[in-house]
């Protein structure tokens, strides 16, 4: 049963990887029948040495039958040897070739799927386990298992090859041969079971690793400022440990088959020097037959004793390809529908009509939101943190989809709409806004990747980046770090703000925006972010509540209910009103300050 599930399991793997394989099947195909001769070359040599060994060492010249020179028995072995290494060199290029076009095109499979992950994915998965499962698991798919298919394939011609000169020299010796041989390939069918579990483990240990090394260069002034360089060492030996165990726990599921093999292939060896002497004192077969026989015997157990190896490798690689479609089959669960529609510009308003949520199951983030929001109004939210006051924003682009009830535009469930044309119209401005390594110009061409210079210059102006780009060296080119290192909290904002211009986009949504910055700073992203407020729909989650007061409506929530909505006016109105409560708190603070 095992077997027969391993066979299922080859099948599927080479069935998914076709599709990939096919565009290169040509020089795939090639790469594979020159290991044909490759192996097959053997045989050769071994052959040569029986009329050799006859008529030098022996002087039966009469039975040799050999049509050429006995001196030109040592070129033949040459020449024949240096084209097999022309061969091998050929194979060995072409299978490098395959193999990184085919990895190239599985990891834009897997980039191109994790560009389109949903939020809640990324959320349950680690960047170590990413960088590992998207870049490690497509190369030991494909090289590993390419690199093996090359040594099996001229292994087994090799094999048949050799088994043929064993048996045309004896056929009595042959048969002892060919079932040891048989008998040595038995432990490799017990091989997959043993390691997959420890497989597993062993991949999700490695991301781990990746974790920690990505954790520690985002996290390094953290770790300087809290003196945490033992704790963190501590954490990352423990990982290594746990990884050292795994190694060696896989080592001994796996390293006992070759020294296997070695034992059981021994007694062949074994039972035809037992026989063979036999059979040469009866003069059943010559003294060429047998030293022929033991050279194809050997050259015939040598790779074999190894393959185990070899095996595990491409036991490792099946397990790659498993996990990397383990990926790519993952289904999309925010997606279009069929005949999704495109949106058009935002007529009259947004609504959101009985909306509940939860990023855990059984676990309510948000119940039983209703809002109504015109076009070019401002809505604020604000409460107490954790409230579900970023949840709310996120669901508006459907970075996550609600459990029940409904987001409208004009009327038109979001569900219903095509994501592209529904992000195209949402400009998101967050409060630690990523950016990407390169230039300011390219950060902000993000938001419009055509966009003229009057554009660029245009949403510079308006996001108050001019006297900052004005005075650096390589202006707009200014490198800026990965992340934007190089950059400060104030002017990372204003280039995402001026990103956010560029896109124009109708619909704006300011997550928190000034609340990580200074007060000088806060005041030039404030100054930004009014310019792209304007003539805008905004949805807006406020930290400091003297920026919100010009607000249409501002909603107050706590524990993802809505407790109530209305304006700054009216809110202050409200005797005991959870609004008011914050404010004159915000307020008496600041006072005391």
């Amino acid at each position: 049963m095992a077997k027969t599930e391993q066979k299922n399991s080859a099948y599927e793997n080479c069935k998914r990887m076709w599709p990939f394989i096919k565009p290169y099947w040509g020089r795939a195909l090639l790469a594979v029948l020159i290991t044909i001769p490759i192996g097959c070359l053997d045989a050769i040599i071994a052959l040569a040495l029986k009329p050799f060994m006859d008529i030098l060492i022996v002087g039966e010249e009469q039975t040799s039958g050999f049509p050429v020179p006995l001196w030109t028995i040592p070129i033949f072995i040459i020449t024949f040897t240096i084209f097999q290494s022309f061969l091998d060199y050929g194979a060995s290029y072409l299978n490098t070739w395959v193999g990184s076009k085919i990895t190239m095109d599985l990891k834009k499979e897997l980039y191109k799927k994790l560009v389109y992950f949903e939020a809640a994915y990324l959320d349950k998965t680690t960047s170590g386990n990413v960088v590992y499962r998207f870049d490690s698991d497509p190369t030991l798919a494909c090289s590993g298992l390419l690199n093996n298919v090359k040594i099996f394939v001229s292994r087994i011609f090799s094999a048949l090859s050799l088994i043929a000169v064993l048996l045309y020299t004896s056929w009595q010796l042959a048969i002892i041969a060919i079932t040891v041989l048989s008998l040595s390939f038995y432990p490799m069918t017990k091989i997959r079971k043993k390691i997959k579990d420890v497989v597993k483990k062993t991949t999700e240990t490695s991301g781990e690793v990746l974790t920690a090394f990505n954790e520690t260069y985002a996290g390094a002034k953290t770790i300087a400022s809290y003196n945490l360089q033992k704790y963190e060492m501590g954490l990352f030996e423990n990982i290594q440990k746990k990884l050292f165990k795994l190694t060696i726990k896989q080592t001994q599921r796996t390293a006992w088959l070759s020294p296997m093999m070695h034992i059981i292939i021994s007694f062949g060896i074994a039972g035809v020097i037992w026989t063979g002497t036999y059979l040469i004192t009866s003069k059943t077969i010559t003294a060429g037959d047998f030293v022929a026989f033991m050279t194809a015997m050997l050259m015939l157990y040598t790779p074999v004793k190894n393959i185990g190896k070899n095996y595990n490798s491409v036991q490792l690689s099946f397990m790659a390809i498993e996990r990397v479609f383990e990926i790519l089959e993952t289904p999309l669960s925010i997606k279009n529908k069929k005949n999704a529609k495109v949106l058009p510009p935002l007529k009259k308003e947004i609504e959101f009509k009985n909306v509940d949520f939860e990023y855990v199951e059984d676990t309510p983030i948000l119940q039983n939101i209703n809002l109504h929001l015109k076009k070019g109004q401002t809505i604020a939210f604000v409460g107490n943190s954790g409230g579900g006051k970023s949840t709310i924003v996120n669901l508006i682009p459907r970075f996550y989809d609600i459990k029940a009830g409904q987001i409208l535009f004009d009327g038109v469930d979001i569900k219903e709409l095509n994501l592209e044309s529904l992000r195209n119209q949402i400009a998101v401005v967050f409060q630690d806004n990523f950016l990407f390594s390169g230039t300011i110009r390219e950060n902000i061409m993000l938001g419009k990747p055509n966009a003229t210079q009057a554009e660029i210059d245009t949403a510079i102006e308006m996001a108050c980046l001019k006297d900052f780009i004005t005075d650096l060296e390589l202006g707009l080119d200014t490198p800026i770090g990965e992340r934007g290192t190089l950059l400060s909290g104030g002017q990372k904002q204003r280039v995402a703000i001026a990103r956010a211009f560029l896109k124009n986009a109708p619909i704006v949504i300011l997550d928190e925006a000034t609340s990580a910055l200074d007060n000088k700073s806060e005041a030039i992203v404030q100054k930004a972010i009014d310019n792209l407020m304007k003539d805008r729909t905004v949805f807006v989650i406020a930290h400091r509540l003297s920026t919100i007061q010009n607000a249409d409506k501002i909603v107050v929530l706590n524990e993802g209910k809505i407790v109530e909505q209305g304006s700054h006016s009216e809110l202050l109105d409200k005797e005991n009103g959870a609004y008011k409560a914050l404010y004159m708190a915000q307020f008496k603070g600041s006072i005391r300050s």
